[in-house]
Order: structure tokens, then C-alpha cells, then sequence
């Protein structure tokens, strides 16, 4: 079991959502934490002073995980402050809702945004964190990607692309940076979110709720907290893991449960 206290944390896209959860639960076992946003200054604002009262440190940096010298000052920004870094969640992602029924529905330059952001940000991440994480030994990368990089199916067959792309590149990255390094990622289903919902529509983000909650083999629907405690349990809890994806989706994998066959 590794103590995260008075280590040093970077977790991207982590103003709201799976992202804060994350960084709080960071904070609670006493690890420092650099709050990343694009946009959402006030919630990024609020989850480091969530962070700091649960008595850690935490910084905010407005940074696109796209752009490899945003990436970079993340990095620089926790060795500026506490002159090491422990530990990296990439937990930033984008997509667009597309019908994968419809191959018009997506072209070339959707494409290219969505991998910049899930594939290419975290390994620009991993890049520049690299010589700090070799550095301070019994180091992580929790990357955070989706059922949907698995079975094929999520918001958009270029999202589920490129959470694809992100897995076969977790074990890659666990090959390269061992021993030092770990690198694992959790692979969630359906988790109940503002994003989601702002994405989908209130109307059918409600009934896939539903569907799921009843058809799911745990009958439960993720929520942040949830896929946080994996990812803290990834970071300190399993020191002879790496290069694995960890589901957290209710079974959504298997299929639909028994009970509904009946």
C-alpha cells in the first residue's frame, strides 16, 4: 500500500466530475493535486478549495491536454510548486453524439478532435511526466477510458475508437516506463453525469438510466465516486498491477442479466 501523503498529483479534466471525485479522493489520503480545466474556471476553482479543505494543497492550471505545450505546463506547474510529481490521472476526454448507424455523421475533422484530446493528450502527459514519475519510484498513470474502447459501442463510433486506441496504448505505456511506472485504466460504462446528460438530452439520458439500472447484472449505474475509488484504489492499492483495464460498469459487458431473460 503506498502513502500518498505529501505527494503530488496531477489530474486532468478535473474541474467536475469523475475528474473532481478523483482529486478529492486524492486529497482525503493527503496527496497534493493540480486541478486541471479548459473552461470551467468557477468549478475548477471549487473543487481545489475542496481539495485544500480536507487540508492538502491544490492549484488550478487552464490547460488543453490537445496542445502538447499545455501539457507540459501541467507538468511544470506541480514541480514549480512542490518540486515532484507522484502520480497522473488522465482523465480528461471529448466526443460528439453521433448515430453509429449513420457513417455521415462524423467526418475526418471530429475524428482528429476527439483522438487529440483521449489519445494523444494523455501520452503528451505521460511525455513530459515521465522523468519526474521515474524520479520519485512507485510512480502511476490511471488513464480513464470507457467500455466503449471494448465492445465498440458509446456516443460515437470515434469516441469508442479512440478509447480503444487508449488501451492498446495503456499497454504499451506499462511495457515502456516499468519499473518505476505504473500504467492501468479503468474502463467505465454509463455514468450518471452532468456531461452525459447535457450531451445526450435530459429525455434519453433519463430512459438509458432506466434501461440500464434495470437491465445491468449489478442493476446500478456508476457515479463519479464510484470509478474514483477504482482509480484511488489503481494508484496506491496495487503495487504488482500494470498494463491492465479495470470495467466499472454493473457487467455491462457481459451482456444483459439473467433476470431479464426470464
Amino acid at each position: 500500500m503506498i502513502d500518498l501523503k505529501g505527494q503530488a498529483a496531477i489530474v486532468t479534466g478535473s474541474a467536475t466530475g469523475v475528474g473532481a471525485a478523483v482529486a478529492r479522493a486524492l486529497a482525503t489520503d493527503g496527496c497534493n493535486v493540480v486541478i486541471n480545466y479548459t473552461r470551467s474556471e468557477k468549478e475548477a476553482q471549487e473543487t481545489a478549495q475542496a481539495c485544500r479543505d480536507l487540508g492538502v494543497e491544490a492549484i488550478t492550471v487552464q490547460a488543453n491536454v490537445a496542445e502538447d505545450a499545455d501539457c507540459k505546463k501541467l507538468v511544470d506547474a506541480a514541480i514549480d510548486k512542490w518540486g515532484k510529481l507522484n502520480h497522473v490521472v488522465n482523465n480528461a476526454g471529448t466526443t460528439k453524439f453521433a448515430d453509429q448507424s449513420d457513417l455521415s455523421a462524423l467526418t475526418a475533422q471530429d475524428f482528429q478532435d476527439i483522438y487529440a484530446v483521449n489519445v494523444i493528450g494523455p501520452y503528451q502527459m505521460a511525455k513530459w511526466a515521465e522523468p519526474h514519475l521515474r524520479s520519485a519510484g512507485k510512480a502511476s498513470i490511471t488513464n480513464v477510458s470507457s467500455i466503449a474502447g471494448v465492445t465498440g459501442i458509446g456516443s460515437s463510433m470515434a469516441y469508442a475508437a479512440s478509447k480503444g486506441a487508449l488501451n492498446t496504448m495503456t499497454m504499451s505505456l506499462a511495457r515502456s516506463l516499468g519499473p518505476e511506472i505504473r500504467v492501468n485504466t479503468i474502463c467505465p460504462g454509463m455514468i450518471q453525469s452532468r456531461w452525459l446528460e447535457n450531451g445526450m438530452g435530459k429525455e434519453k439520458y433519463d430512459q438509458l438510466l432506466a434501461n440500464q439500472q434495470r437491465s445491468l447484472p449489478l442493476q446500478r449505474v456508476s457515479t463519479p465516486e464510484d470509478n474514483a475509488e477504482i482509480i484511488l484504489w489503481l494508484i496506491k492499492g496495487s503495487e504488482l498491477v500494470t498494463g491492465e483495464f479495470v470495467m466499472v460498469d454493473g457487467g455491462a459487458h457481459l451482456g444483459f442479466s439473467l433476470a431479464m431473460a426470464r
